[in-house]
Order: C-alpha cells, then sequence, then structure tokens
C-alpha cells in the first residue's frame, strides 16, 4: 500500500464540552469515511481543548472513556483516526495522541514529550519520555503534537533512525504565530524528504483564536491542500513512493555528519 488518501478535521473545539467535540467530530469522520479516505486526522485536544485546570476529571485510560469511544468510531467507518486527547497514566494527565486502525484496534500511542509553557502544559501534565513510530500498512508513520513542531531534533530522529515516511501532526496552533506554523512545517518536510501531514483547530477556544490552515506537505515542500481559517474537512492522496524518489534525487541523509556536530 503506497498511496494513502488522508482527511483533515479542522475544527472548532468547544472548551470542556466533550459531547458536543465528539457530535462534531464524529461528523467529520463520516464525512472522511464516505470520501474514501483511509485516515483522518483531528486536532490536538479535540475532546476538550485547553481546559487543563480540570484535566484528571476528563482524561481517561487508553482501553476507556473517550479512546474507546474513538476506537468505536473506527471501527464504525471504517478509517483510521489520529488524534490527540486528555490520558490518565501513572497518576497524572498526558496529552496522548492515539491512532486507531479501521478495525478499530489501537495501532499506537505518543504521549507530547515538549510541554507548551505559554498554555501552563508543564503544570498540569505529565511530560511523555519517548517517541513512537508505527509500522503501519502504508508505511512507518512517526507522531507528533504540536509545539513539538519547533524541536527538529524529533523529526531528524523519525526520519533517520526510524526511516519514517510520514509524520502526523495534530495541533492547537495560535492564529497570532500562524505563519510559524506554516513556516515550520514545510521546512520538517523538506528537510526530512517527508510527508507532514498536520491538522488545526481553528476559531475562537477559551479566548485564544487558533490559526487552522491544516495542510498536507510532501517531501519536495509543497502544500498538496491547505486549508483557511475556518472549519473544513480536507482531503489529498499521497504516494508514500515519492519519498523514495526525492531522497535518491537528493541524497541529503547520506551527507550528514554528525560526528562534526559533536
Amino acid at each position: 500500500m503506497t498511496k494513502l488518501s488522508i482527511s483533515l478535521g479542522q475544527m472548532n473545539i468547544a472548551l470542556g464540552q466533550v459531547e458536543a467535540n465528539f457530535e462534531k467530530a464524529e461528523q467529520l469522520i463520516e464525512g472522511a469515511s464516505q470520501s474514501g479516505s483511509d485516515l483522518v486526522i483531528l486536532p490536538e485536544l479535540w475532546t476538550t481543548g485547553y481546559d487543563l485546570e480540570n484535566a484528571m476529571d476528563y482524561a481517561d485510560g487508553l482501553n476507556a472513556g473517550s479512546f474507546a469511544r474513538l476506537s468505536a468510531l473506527a471501527e464504525q467507518y471504517r478509517i483510521a483516526i489520529y488524534g490527540s486527547a486528555l490520558e490518565r497514566s501513572n497518576g497524572a494527565a498526558m496529552n496522548c495522541a492515539s491512532l486507531h486502525a479501521a478495525d478499530g484496534r489501537l495501532s499506537g500511542a505518543y504521549r507530547k514529550i515538549h510541554l507548551f509553557r505559554l498554555f501552563d502544559e508543564h503544570l498540569w501534565l505529565g511530560e511523555g519520555e519517548s517517541p513512537t513510530a508505527l509500522d503501519l500498512p502504508w508505511g512507518v508513520t512517526g507522531l507528533s503534537i504540536c509545539y513539538d513542531l519547533r524541536f527538529p531534533e524529533l523529526f531528524r530522529r523519525y526520519a533517520v533512525a526510524d526511516k519514517a515516511k510520514l509524520i502526523l501532526i495534530c495541533a492547537e496552533w495560535p492564529l497570532a504565530r500562524v505563519e510559524h506554523w506554516r513556516a515550520l512545517l514545510k521546512a520538517r518536510a523538506i528537510e526530512n524528504q517527508t510527508y507532514v501531514v498536520a491538522t488545526n483547530a481553528c476559531g475562537e477556544t477559551g479566548g485564544t483564536a487558533f490559526g487552522g490552515h491544516s495542510v498536507v506537505i510532501d517531501p519536495w515542500g509543497q502544500a498538496l491542500i491547505e486549508g483557511g481559517e475556518d472549519e473544513a474537512l480536507l482531503t489529498a492522496e499521497i504516494d508514500l513512493d515519492e519519498v523514495d524518489r526525492v531522497r535518491q534525487s537528493i541524497p541529503v541523509f547520506e551527507d550528514r555528519r554528525p560526528d562534526a556536530y559533536l
């Protein structure tokens, strides 16, 4: 499976309103399924938004609550789903991105390594400790969340050590810095010669305006599809073989000098 149809579910998250957010997400998931997509990506903390003071009230185990409901939606609509929600783990709330396969099975989970101090994540959430790269039917896929985008080391790890051809990002990236979002996404795709696929929240949530501009970027740095600042369901097809072609055309990784970087 080298070609993959991906949908981006760009949504305005209602702060702390889990049921309203699930209703909206299900509409996006159903639409993506009807369009024939293999995978749909939802934003970061799409079930609650940044209601972090109440994080432990929302947090569930990976096989319970919001994660179990998401698994059921993946199975019902026969589509893989990626996005983050609050997980309860070892007595702490974690910003956890899960990827459920089209049969509802949990393919893997990633806990956000880089906590965003401007939103007080470090006060309410536990830190993730390790990257997550999954060997999926379409190829190795690296998982990341929002602020991770500012840390190229993580993306390089996925591209070089894990040989990822696709990196997924779910985010709540503010409108005030949306040009950073757009530039960094292209940079991560170009420097790692990989597809970068990112869904952002949009609209105002809890007094913060989020930037939208969810996007699918190819290994050359070209945006195959990009949203605006409103809610939208965006769909694009990617060809994972293009990663090999780009890496052979400009063999950047062969010219790396890690011995000289120390």
